[in-house]
């Protein structure tokens, strides 16, 4: 016989203690299930992000590409602007010339009727009568017309009227053209431009590839033909296919403006080849080089040591070229951020600009340019950094300085490699050469050279950041063998 075992009797501890571990499961669950919930949440959140990433990164992709084709369809809009202005001009032109036709015209028909009215037969009259009469006048022939629209379309004249009088063109512009409109005229004559063939063009190649390079350098020239004759003859260095393929430009750009007006049928100056290789490599000065300059003597009645001791500190400091140097204003001086800087930029009333867009920009102060008293420059009232540069009769500021330093470097039996344009070659050779991590956008932007990283994006020279990197840039510049001491004024 068994007997069941007999059950505890639960007690009030126990119940308690069953409640207790019951409250505190649940908390559990409900922990584990508030974790549950925000794990998901925090999925679902990074999802979102993922997502909208994504979906960002797909704008981008769109405005990328979109953005290039409203730069292509803005640029087909200018070029079609553009065409519409030419064609609007080339109608007007037309207009105008067909309305000067008819009116002459008419007149030749007034002039015929009326000439046919005094030929009409009378009657005989006597030897003494016929004498008394006055003769007729002849009507001018198509030929005589003829004659009087060429002399009218001359190359000098079509010069004038389409490069010489348009206030658009550079003074270098100006002063070449004017240079290769007299080689012409001289060789062949001021002829009508109608004239003008590829026969002519090429025996005008010919003529210029034949005169020596230093034709018009000096004040008692020969002829153009005995030139060519005498640098034959004596073996002289004749000019370069680059100097030929300027004047050719020159010449190219007038007759496409003629052809657009259709004064003349075809342009016999484009489509020519050249060697453009140069015959003396230029590169940059060396230290020896250097010292032989700062210690050579300045001897120039219009321009000052003080001014030619600045305009080399500057050139080596900063890297600008001679044009930029020249036309530095006393207001082109600005404090950016706390750091000096050169501001070269177009000059609207004075009629110069830099080389291109690239050149607009900000240029710090080296240093040693402080030092060397380069602030001493700046005058109440004054206009130029450099006063006393003067304008040539052809536009151009610091003309007379160019020749001038050539000549000192001559004297002091500098090679012809190196010119005043090398230190800016210099410049550029020392801040690629540093070891400094300078990147290429920087560099170029101090020289005013168009970027040659377009991918690094587009600085913004004005904010501090930029403006500190360049001076970093330019303060890398050192050169232990130069000593131009500036003047005191």
């Amino acid at each position: 016989m068994t007997t069941e075992p007999a059950q505890k009797a639960l007690t009030a501890v126990d119940i308690i203690r069953f409640y207790e571990q019951f409250v505190k499961d649940w908390e559990n669950y409900h922990n584990v299930r508030l974790q549950e919930e925000q794990t998901k949440h925090e999925v679902e959140m990074a999802q979102q992000a993922l997502q909208m990433a994504a979906y960002l990164q797909q704008v981008d992709t769109f405005l990328d590409i979109i953005a290039g084709h409203f730069e292509q369809t803005d640029a087909f809009l200018n070029g079609l602007k553009q065409t519409q202005a030419v064609g609007t001009a080339v109608a007007k032109t037309r207009e105008a010339m067909l309305r000067d036709e008819i009116a002459g015209l008419r007149k030749l028909v007034v002039d015929i009727k009326a000439s046919s009215g005094a030929l009409t037969p009378v009657p005989a009259l006597s030897a003494e009568k016929r004498a008394e009469d006055e003769p007729l006048q002849a009507l001018p022939s198509p030929a005589q017309e003829n004659r009087k629209k060429a002399k009218a379309r001359t190359i000098s004249a079509m010069t004038q009227r389409f490069i010489l009088n348009d206030a658009s063109k550079s003074a270098d512009t100006i002063k070449g053209t004017k240079t290769t409109l007299d080689l012409f005229i001289e060789a062949f004559g001021d002829l009508p431009v109608s004239q003008v063939t590829g026969t002519t063009a090429g025996d005008f190649h010919d003529l210029l590839l034949g005169l020596p390079a230093t034709h018009g350098k000096s004040k008692n020239r020969l002829p153009i033909r005995k030139a060519v004759e005498a640098a034959k003859e004596q073996g002289l260095e004749t000019v370069s296919g680059k100097t030929v393929k300027n004047h050719f430009s020159r010449l190219s750009s007038l007759w496409s403006v003629l052809m657009q007006r259709e004064i003349v049928a075809k342009n016999p100056w484009a489509q020519w080849s050249f060697n453009t290789a140069k015959k003396t490599e230029r590169r940059c000065w060396t230290d020896e080089e250097l010292s032989v300059l700062t210690q050579a003597p300045w001897e120039h009645r219009g321009i000052s040591r003080r001014t030619y001791a600045g305009m080399v500190n500057v050139a080596l400091y900063t890297g600008l070229r001679l044009g930029e140097i020249c036309n530095l204003r006393c207001q082109d001086i600005e404090n950016v951020q706390g750091v000096a800087c050169f501001h070269v930029r177009p000059h609207p009333k004075d009629g110069w600009s830099p080389k291109s867009a690239a050149g607009t920009r900000l240029v710090p102060i080296h240093s040693q340019l402080i030092k060397a008293g380069i602030m001493s420059f700046l005058k109440p009232e004054q206009h130029f950094l450099f006063p006393d540069l003067l304008t040539s009769s052809e536009g151009v500021r610091g003309a007379a300085f160019g020749q001038a330093f050539s000549k000192l470097k001559t004297k002091l039996d500098l090679p012809a490699e190196i010119t005043f344009h090398s230190f800016r070659h210099t410049v550029s050779t020392k801040l690629r050469n540093q070891h400094a991590s300078f990147r290429e956008l920087w560099i170029d932007r101090v020289l005013g050279h168009e970027a040659s990283h377009r991918s690094q994006g587009t600085m913004n020279y004005t904010s501090s950041i930029d403006v500190q990197n360049l001076k970093n840039v330019i303060e890398a510049l050192e050169f232990p063998t130069f000593k131009l001491d500036i003047p005191e004024s």
